[in-house]
């Protein structure tokens, strides 16, 4: 994998942590352009893109509509009930989604540039980075967040964390850590000064 360019911020988090919430604030607070790597994986699976023809290609129609739309429901619960698909489903579409948001990245003009991406460490995409930022909150908190914003019960969403690197591992591997188990005015006053911080440190490089 390639070292880092000198000017991307990676920004993850576990599900329903609050990250791409802090990503969009940061972006629009600093004046920076944001790539978010879900919307690149939503591209390539859309109908006939590389994401698409790849699962097509592995699992015929059984994530598939009628009309050849991904049923993303339906693949979603899979990917956080089956580890073994979920291996085999990560390998087809990361390296697409990481071409491509590589490409993004070095398409962009600008000196600094965000990247929201969920699954950075699950991903091994980390040493691309400059800045590893980890937005977190209290695992039961994140839990009750996305039994509420995906309507699921308990059991799956218990299931969707679990399959995701542990909050611990997450810390460790990160440069700077963003607390989201507050108030929201609490996040916003630790990104607003995360944001300041890394712009003196790369100013000083």
């Amino acid at each position: 994998m390639d070292s880092g360019t000198g000017k991307s911020i990676a920004i993850t988090g576990a599900i329903a942590s609050g990250k791409s919430r802090v990503s969009r604030y940061w972006a629009s607070f600093a004046g920076l352009p944001l790539i978010d790597v879900d919307v690149v994986c939503a591209e390539l699976l859309a109908e006939g893109n590389a994401g698409w023809q790849a699962i097509k290609k592995e699992f015929g129609t059984a994530f598939l509509f009628p009309d050849g739309r991904i049923d993303r429901k339906r693949l979603r619960t899979v990917l956080f009930s089956d580890a073994q698909v979920r291996h085999k489903i990560n390998d087809l579409i990361h390296p697409l989604a990481f071409e491509r948001t590589i490409a993004a990245i070095e398409m962009c003009p600008e000196d600094t540039v965000l990247v929201d991406v969920p699954l950075l460490f699950e991903a091994g995409w980390e040493d691309y980075f400059d800045y590893r930022i980890l937005v977190f909150a209290d695992p039961a908190q994140c839990c009750r967040r996305l039994i509420q914003r995906d309507s699921i019960d308990p059991e799956e969403a218990g299931r969707t964390i679990l399959s995701q690197l542990s909050l611990h591992d997450k810390i460790l591997r990160s440069d700077h850590v963003i607390n989201n188990s507050g108030s929201w005015v609490s996040t916003l006053l630790e990104t607003i000064h995360l944001a300041r911080l890394i712009a003196l440190e790369k100013e000083k490089v």
